[in-house]
C-alpha cells in the first residue's frame, strides 16, 4: 500500500509540474538584471506624494512578464482549476485585454498556479523604470504618458489589448496605464523611511496590498512609475489586474 501511495503521489506531482510548465510557456518573460536604483519620486516634489519618498534600493535579478495577464490566460486558469471568472466589467471580456476585477488573493493564486509570484514593489518599480537601461522617464518608457499608456484621457472608458502602446526600455508593455497591477507587498504609507536597502518586500503589516501603474479610468498622473496605491487584499476593481514575476535561480 505504501509503494502504491508513493507512486500516486509522484504521478500527481509530475502532472502538476507539467501543467505549470505548459502554462509558463504562454508567459513571455523578460529577464531583468538586478542593480541599485533610486526608488520613489524624484520630480522635485511636483506631483509626488508623501508615501513616495525617494531612497536607494538594490534588487536581485528576476524575471517579469512582458505583458499584463490577459483575459484569455486567466480564463484558461479558471477552466482548469474550476475557479469562477471575475465579475464581467461594463465593457465586457475580450481575450487580449488585461484581466480585471481580480483581488490580490486571486492574482496571487494564479501566479502560484503557474509556478510564479507577484512582483515586489521594488521589482515592479525597477522594471517600470527600465532597470539598468533607465533613461529616467516619468512614465514607463516615456515622459509622454499617452505614448505608453491608456488612461482616463485617451481610453474611451475601457481597457485595451495589451502591448498596443510603446514599450519601456526593457521591452515591457503597459506598466503605465491600462490596468492597475497588484504587487506582493503590504502597503505602508511610511514604509520607505524604514525599508531595507536590499530586496525589500514590504512591511509585515499594512493598509491592504500595493498596486501600481494607474489604469484606463484614472488620470494620467497616476501612471507615474513612482505612484503607489493601497487596496484591501480582497478588494476588486474594474481597472485592477496584474502581471507576474519569478526569481532567477542561480
Amino acid at each position: 500500500m505504501k509503494a502504491k501511495t508513493t507512486t500516486c503521489s509522484f504521478l500527481l506531482l509530475f502532472i502538476s509540474f507539467c501543467v505549470c510548465a505548459q502554462n509558463n510557456q504562454k508567459i513571455e518573460w523578460v529577464k531583468v538584471e538586478g542593480g541599485t536604483f533610486v526608488m520613489g519620486c524624484r520630480n522635485n516634489g511636483e506631483d509626488c506624494y508623501p508615501d513616495e519618498e525617494e531612497h536607494t534600493v538594490f534588487v536581485s535579478d528576476f524575471e517579469i512578464s512582458r505583458y499584463e495577464i490577459t483575459v484569455a490566460q486567466y480564463r484558461e486558469y479558471c477552466q482548469k482549476t474550476g475557479k469562477s471568472m471575475p465579475s464581467t466589467p461594463p465593457f465586457g471580456w475580450q481575450d487580449n485585454h488585461p484581466i480585471v476585477n481580480v483581488s490580490w488573493q486571486e492574482a496571487n493564486d494564479y501566479a502560484s498556479w503557474i509556478g510564479a509570484r507577484l512582483p515586489t514593489e521594488a521589482e515592479w518599480e525597477y522594471a517600470a523604470k527600465g532597470g539598468k537601461f533607465s533613461k529616467g522617464f516619468l512614465y514607463a518608457g516615456s515622459d509622454n504618458p499617452f505614448e505608453v499608456g491608456w488612461c482616463y484621457e485617451n481610453s474611451e472608458g475601457s481597457t485595451h489589448p495589451v502591448g498596443m502602446k510603446k514599450p519601456n526600455e526593457l521591452g515591457i508593455y503597459d506598466m503605465s496605464g491600462n490596468a492597475w497591477e497588484w504587487c506582493w507587498d503590504n502597503y505602508g504609507i511610511y514604509y520607505y523611511k524604514e525599508s531595507p536597502k536590499e530586496n525589500p518586500q514590504g512591511p509585515e503589516h499594512g493598509y491592504g496590498k500595493c498596486n501600481r501603474g494607474g489604469c484606463f479610468n484614472f488620470d494620467h498622473k497616476l501612471m507615474m512609475t513612482t505612484h503607489r496605491r493601497g487596496s484591501g487584499n480582497k478588494s476588486t476593481g474594474v481597472g485592477t489586474g496584474f502581471r507576474v514575476a519569478r526569481t532567477v535561480k542561480k
